[in-house]
């Protein structure tokens, strides 16, 4: 209970909400460790073949040196509004950015598996190659769709830190 816990603050520091629809969950390697726990737990894996499946899936969400990793949630509760706004939003992951170290902006590097011919994938897995600058905004460029977001103080340390780098 106390390892939940202490993961909820961790995952609290990182979790980064733009617009009414879409929620950043930054992750490192705490929140896979956990993520990787309640894989095993729930999917009853013990097998050491299982589990070596589960680290290099999650492991891959991490994002190498420099860069950040995260998953990003596009939370719509009404299923015929979701797959509209799915197909709207086809193109999101191409306007994806973050702004770091000395307001430079770098796009998000995302998984092209994700993205169909007509429809996007409501979780999107996303790297952003900050090369060791702390990041202090993210924000989106598509066209109907422009916002950009101050990350907070506790996250930025907290991105930060992860990266092994000062917040600035």
């Amino acid at each position: 209970p106390q390892f939940r816990t202490d993961i909820l603050k961790i995952k609290a520091l990182r979790r980064v909400h733009v617009g009414s629809h879409l929620t950043f969950l930054f992750e490192n390697a705490d929140t896979m460790r956990y993520q990787i726990q309640e894989m095993m737990r729930i999917e009853q894996i013990a097998d050491e073949e299982g589990i070596q499946h589960e680290l290099t899936t999650y492991n891959e969400l991490l994002g190498g040196l420099g860069e950040l990793g995260c998953t990003l949630l596009i939370e719509i509760d009404d299923p015929l509004q979701r797959d509209i706004v799915l197909r709207k939003w086809l193109g999101l992951p191409q306007h994806l950015y973050m702004r770091c170290g000395d307001n430079q902006r770098v796009s998000a590097i995302y998984d092209e598996r994700q993205v169909g011919t007509e429809r996007l994938s409501s979780v999107q897995y996303l790297k952003f190659p900050c090369d060791g600058m702390a990041p202090t905004h993210i924000g989106i460029d598509m066209p109907g769709l422009e916002i950009e977001v101050d990350l907070s103080a506790e996250t930025r340390r907290a991105l930060a830190e992860d990266m092994g780098v000062s917040p600035g």
